[in-house]
């Protein structure tokens, strides 16, 4: 769990009563956002609306039923997520939960139901409830509650879950089994910070626990839940992260990715008789997505090469690599049917498609289009692709980004679009803002500062604790390269981001105010110190490597040094920001106090304060008002010519 922002969203911490009382007591009521009437403009106006952007939509959490028959997908064609099924021809579309939004699903081992999480707009303290896959009965396993929760997996025959929660004292992650019959919870672990049960053995009573150990990386245990016995099965003298657990149906191991001892994640095995781990794949770039068919004869992962995936597939049967159809570029998600029938479902999304699904019948040879997305009357032929590009900074450590650059613009204007994390990767999704932005004149910079993923261990420790604000001056760095290589104005330059991206465009426009011409803030931190201290249990977690110890003296010092509100006085650039009142991740006051300093030296800020959202945003309506302000005030401020 981390800091981490994209175009939806997460979080929250209060009650309706706290979250009301918070907003009444802002002091300026025009920064509480009034939701705008939705008018998208004609189809095949040039350039289009950004509501169309925005409502071009697919589906994501595709899962294909244990079964087959039945794939599974989260939607917000209701302006809320929402779990929705269809049979796997394709047909049938129905929706099946109704209520505030849906924070995750899984498939119940028989596929005769579907276990799902919701919060209150966003607060990220969720209930759990079982639903019948026809949609036609429902029940509460857990109410909600002050705790935080992270559900695990189900047992192999479907009887139990288990899942963490803090409900013991606010803070630590425990393991809790409950009997989905009974109702029955009982506690079998008592953690530290962050434990977190992830994958349950085939035919077992042990489930595979992943310890946090900052933001990059974990310990792995193994746990039974009948004796409460906890074994280690990783835990290395040098951090390291091990991911994509999936097991081999009779149980007797297990695959996964590690870049235990390597730069780059590797494609490894787990022999439960022999405790012996072996290297399967060791490509230098990421593996990710590990799974096994359920049948155990084929094994897929996908590798991240510069941001795209590529999808492989291992057969046993034969001990050969197997082909793969084609797919079009972008990033990868798979799920397999957990019987013997090899289907898997394939979702693509890429820098013209929010999401293409596929099934492919791996035994039979054949592919099908399930799912195509909803382009709200755009022409993904007109979708600019990203090329990837380099620089060094000023240390001489190469920085990489995806660059979106608008056809037949010369030297337009850029905006530095900041992901966040900070242990994620800007990767060539779809990205509305960008192809919005784009189509108006205006290039962007999906920047991938030191300590994002994806370019190595190494790489994403580059900003730890100390380190922090090497990767702030990477943006100044940036603007430097974009100068030099003369296709944009650099000049003429913006910078935006979210949550840890939020973060950066504070410290960037406080330390270097005469970088950018304007900046966008949304969900950000400002005062490390008072950050650090107030996170949700899950990023307390992670934080004590990424940040270090905040009840260290050291650390204390160190962030009350080195926090944004220290400089918000000497940004003089118009400012815009964004913030949920239900944000437990960085609280809303994170910018009120941004807002607040900057206002008082007489210097603009737009601020929308949504009551209603968390860390980040999930309504449609709210999501609307958010980028038709923001695509206004950078067109206003960079001036674009088209």
């Amino acid at each position: 769990m981390v800091r981490k922002f994209g175009i939806v969203a997460l979080a929250a911490l209060m009650s309706s009563s706290v979250l009301y009382a918070e907003s009444a007591d802002w002091p300026y009521p025009q920064d509480v956002p009034v939701s705008e009437p939705v008018s998208v403009g004609l189809a095949g106006e040039v350039p289009a609306d950004i509501t169309r952007y925005l409502m071009a939509r697919s589906v994501r959490s595709v899962q294909i039923a244990p079964m087959g028959g039945k794939v599974a997908y989260i939607s917000n064609a209701t302006g809320i997520p929402q779990v929705w099924v269809m049979n796997d021809d394709g047909t049938g579309e129905t929706q099946l939960t109704f209520g505030n939004g849906v924070t995750f699903y899984r498939w119940h081992p028989e596929g005769t139901h579907i276990l799902y999480g919701a919060d209150n707009n966003g607060d990220e303290q969720e209930a759990y409830y079982l639903l019948a896959a026809n949609g036609r009965s429902e029940k509460q396993v857990l109410e909600h509650s002050n705790a935080y929760r992270q559900f695990g997996a189900f047992s192999s025959d479907g009887t139990q879950i288990v899942y963490a929660s803090t409900e013991r004292n606010g803070r630590d992650f425990d393991i809790y089994v409950t009997d989905l019959e009974s109702g029955d919870t009982r506690m079998v672990y008592e953690g530290t910070f962050g434990y977190y049960p992830v994958s349950w053995q085939p035919n077992g009573d042990n489930v595979i626990v992943s310890q946090t150990v900052g933001e990059d990386a974990n310990n792995v245990f193994l746990l039974n839940v009948k004796s409460g016995e906890m074994k280690p099965l990783f835990k290395p003298e040098v951090a390291s992260a091990y991911t994509d657990f999936t097991w081999y149906w009779r149980g007797t191991r297990f695959y996964f990715a590690t870049n235990q001892d390597r730069e780059y994640q590797a494609l490894a095995s787990y022999d439960m008789e022999t405790g012996e781990m072996s290297f399967i794949s060791e490509p230098d770039m990421d593996v990710e997505n590990v799974r096994m068919c359920g049948g155990g004869r084929y094994l897929a992962w996908t590798t991240n090469e510069g941001g795209y995936d590529r999808l492989h597939l291992w057969d046993f049967k034969e001990n050969r690599a197997a082909s793969v159809p084609y797919l079009p570029d972008g990033v990868i998600s798979i799920s397999w049917v957990n019987m013997h029938r090899s289907w898997m479902t394939i979702t693509v999304t890429g820098p013209s498609s929010p999401g293409d699904v596929y099934l492919w019948k791996v035994s039979e040879g054949e592919m099908r289009h399930l799912k195509a997305p909803v382009m709200a009357g755009l022409d993904r032929n007109t979708m600019v692709k990203p090329e990837a590009v380099t620089f060094k900074a000023r240390d001489g450590v190469t920085v990489q980004g995806l660059l979106y650059l608008p056809k037949g613009v010369e030297k337009p204007p850029v905006v530095v679009d900041v992901h966040g994390g900070p242990t994620a990767q800007a990767r060539p999704r779809w990205q509305p803002a960008a192809q919005y932005l784009v189509g108006k004149g205006i290039a962007v910079l999906d920047i991938n500062v030191r300590g994002s993923t994806g370019f190595g261990k190494t790489y994403m420790r580059l900003d730890n604790q100390e380190k922090r604000l090497d990767s702030v001056r990477d943006l100044v760095d940036a603007v430097a390269w974009m100068r030099e290589d003369g296709r944009v104005d650099a000049d003429n330059a913006a910078v935006m981001g979210g949550s840890y991206g939020g973060y950066m465009v504070n410290a960037v426009m406080g330390l270097y105010p005469d970088v950018f011409k304007a900046g966008a803030s949304f969900v950000g931190v400002s005062n490390w110190v008072r950050a650090l201290e107030t996170a949700s249990p899950g990023l307390k977690a992670s934080d004590l490597i990424e940040y270090g110890d905040i009840r260290d003296p050291k650390w204390q010092k160190f962030y009350a040094e080195n926090s944004p509100i220290n400089t918000a006085h000497k940004i003089k650039a118009p400012m815009f920001f964004e913030h949920g009142v239900n944000d437990p991740r960085d609280p809303v006051t994170e910018t009120d106090d941004m807002v607040k300093t900057i206002r008082d030296n007489g210097y603009e800020v737009e601020y929308l304060r949504f009551p209603d959202e968390g860390h980040g945003i999930r309504k449609m309506s709210n999501r609307i008002t958010h980028f038709r302000r923001l695509a206004r005030f950078l067109e206003t401020h960079l001036k674009a010519e088209n």
